[in-house]
């Protein structure tokens, strides 16, 4: 006889429930602490047995032990991503829509023509009034006159400067405070600097969306991700892991400002040191672009990113 007493725990995709499990030895009865999965398509479960009789407060008692142990078997089944986990049967799911792209490599002209789409669209994501056929324009000029301008130079000297060192460059705190700092410099006095206050994201309505984690936690939250990269880099195909790595950077949100910019240059920056063409996220599909970083950040949801950079890829290379 099988009794679910309780759902009392959810770690992301890999979890469906924990429940208590009775089951009658002639007079007896046994306890179990179950947990039950699903992996590709198959209900499969990890039994650990509690005793024999048991009063409630034992079953209370030897259930803490219990779940340790169950935590432990789980981290060896899947894949810790963050703050969720993923089977081997989702990783290869993600993994095959990176075979939905095509694998080109681009010219000199199709590079610079990439390089001024990708200045401008970026910076236009996050308000900029430069126009996209004023870019080539500023871009020639020896002298700026404004901020957006300065802007607009400094993140094409950004993705020059990823494009010409992805072999040189490791993935690292120093990488992420030095792109910072050649797209602000001259605009921004924290240029290079992660934040020491806190952030929020607000919707239109002046509704908050995101908090970025503590200001005191930012290198903590940045060190473990590095450390993530360099320990599943070879599990995930580029695409996948270049996703995943965008969005903890949003979510982390390390600078007072100028995190969208960063975080799609480190997407880049993953994607051609892997030898893949790079990802021009298009202004007009900021809605979406938004929509999918929410998904990540309340649910958990990746699959979804890796959707809507595929297209992008598609209208990139286009």
């Amino acid at each position: 006889m099988t009794t679910k007493l309780e759902i009392f725990i959810n770690c992301g995709h890999l979890i469906n429930y924990m429940f208590i499990e009775k089951r009658k030895s002639g007079k007896n009865i046994k306890y179990y602490l179950v947990y039950s999965y699903r992996d590709n398509e198959k209900t499969k479960k990890i039994r650990k047995y509690l005793g024999e009789n048991l009063t409630e407060s034992s079953i209370k008692n030897k259930k803490i032990k219990a779940e340790e142990t169950i935590k432990k078997e789980i981290q060896k089944i899947s894949t810790r991503v963050f703050d969720f986990f993923l089977k081997p049967s989702e990783i290869k799911k993600l993994n095959k829509l990176n075979n939905k792209i095509k694998i080109v490599h681009l010219n000199t002209k199709e590079w610079k023509k990439f390089e001024k789409d990708f200045v401008y669209n970026t910076n236009a994501i996050e308000g900029s009034r430069v126009l996209k056929e004023e870019v080539l324009q500023i871009l020639n000029k020896s002298k700026v006159k404004n901020a957006e301008e300065k802007e607009t130079k400094n993140v094409a000297k950004a993705i020059e400067y990823i494009h010409n060192n992805k072999n040189k460059e490791e993935f690292d705190l120093k990488l992420i405070k030095k792109l910072h700092n050649i797209c602000f410099k001259g605009t921004k006095s924290f240029a290079g600097k992660f934040r020491v206050v806190e952030v929020v994201i607000k919707d239109p309505e002046n509704k908050i969306i995101h908090k970025g984690v503590p200001a005191k936690e930012v290198e903590i939250y940045l060190k473990e991700m590095i450390d993530w990269y360099k320990k599943n880099k070879n599990k995930f195909k580029p695409l996948i892991l270049a996703g995943i790595i965008h969005n903890q950077f949003e979510n982390i949100h390390p600078f007072r400002d100028g995190n969208g910019r960063i975080g799609r240059l480190l997407l880049n920056f993953i994607l051609l040191k892997s030898s893949y063409p790079p990802i021009n996220i298009l202004l007009e599909d900021r809605g979406e672009y938004y929509y999918v970083l929410q998904k990540y950040s309340n649910d958990d949801e990746i699959e979804l990113t890796i959707k809507f950079l595929i297209e992008q890829y598609k209208k990139t290379l286009k």
